[in-house]
């Protein structure tokens, strides 16, 4: 039975149709939503050091794609949103081990290195490495 879904988001194309195919799948299986938010502070980083108004502006970018994942659940389905800095293959990996997830669902590539975080370097990675099924949407 599939009751925790994990679904990164970066605000892309593909991660929206990440977001619709996991309501989908939660409506069908009374399941509930776990959208993860990763900023790639690793590779923004040109030195270990990062100002507060870069990060500050990593983290408002972050809430906003969570609500804009967050404005397509329907009422009826539970939803957690989280934010996090770091690798996200790491990071997601991590989180469905910690959320017990039964599933992940995610986009098969991102927006690129600035705009987004997830790159279908990611998406192959999280495939062959994860503990539960996944679902790439393209």
């Amino acid at each position: 039975m599939i009751k925790n879904i994990l679904v990164p988001v970066d605000g892309s194309v593909g991660s929206d149709r990440a977001v619709a195919q996991a309501i989908s799948i939660a409506s069908l299986c009374e399941s509930k939503i776990n959208f993860l938010y990763v900023a790639n502070i690793n590779q923004l980083a040109i030195n270990a050091f990062l100002s507060d108004a870069i990060l500050a502006a990593v983290k408002k970018a972050g809430e906003v794609i969570l609500e804009r994942a967050v404005n397509m659940v329907p009422s009826d389905i539970k939803y957690e949103t989280f934010s996090q800095t770091g690798s996200p293959a790491v990071t997601i990996l991590d989180f469905e081990k910690q959320l017990n997830s039964d599933l992940i669902v995610m986009g098969s590539r991102g927006l690129g290195l600035v705009k987004g975080v997830l790159l279908g370097s990611v998406s192959q990675y999280i495939v062959e490495q994860a503990t539960c099924p996944v679902l790439v949407v393209k």
